[in-house]
């Protein structure tokens, strides 16, 4: 964690395309851009590209799901409401991003994404779990596993 012991998570704006530094502890205040002021709502999943994948996702001090998946894909629509309710139930503990594999093939190919949609549990910089295809169960058990972690403020059995 940082020297003040607070966590904290990068995430670009949705509006400008701002990296920002959030302070997850008080996520739930709807922190602002530095630069355009807009919201950026972290009680959904958040987009994530390649190139801020590791300022967000892997120097992240919260546990970060990642939804790999593509907007053709049936299956990644359908579980998409199931991410937002893990999103909403876990502001301030855990992040929610999605990446579009078409749009970071290195990273699907990095990561051993075979099949969409894969959501991987990432902590302290590393992939702790995974599942893989449409289910809303180990989604929420990933959620759960997450809060867990954040809440011990260590890594994840």
């Amino acid at each position: 964690m940082s020297a003040t012991d607070t966590p904290r998570t990068e995430v670009r704006c949705g509006f400008c395309l701002t990296l920002n530094r959030i302070d997850m502890t008080r996520a739930g205040d709807r922190p602002k851009c530095g630069k355009c002021d807009r919201p950026i709502l972290l009680d959904r999943p958040v987009k994530v590209e390649a190139d801020d994948f590791q300022a967000t996702v892997l120097g992240s001090e919260v546990p970060v799901l990642v939804d790999f998946y593509a907007d053709w894909c049936g299956p990644c629509r359908m579980l998409a409401p199931h991410l937002d309710q893990v999103a909403a139930q876990g502001v301030g503990e855990l992040l929610v991003v999605k990446l579009d594999s078409d749009r970071a093939p290195g990273l699907s190919q990095e990561y051993q994404i075979r099949g969409l949609p894969t959501v991987l549990l990432f902590h302290q910089g590393k992939e702790i779990s995974r599942v893989v295809g449409m289910d809303p169960a180990g989604i929420a058990g990933l959620g759960a596993q997450a809060r867990a972690a954040a809440s011990a403020g260590e890594g994840v059995a």
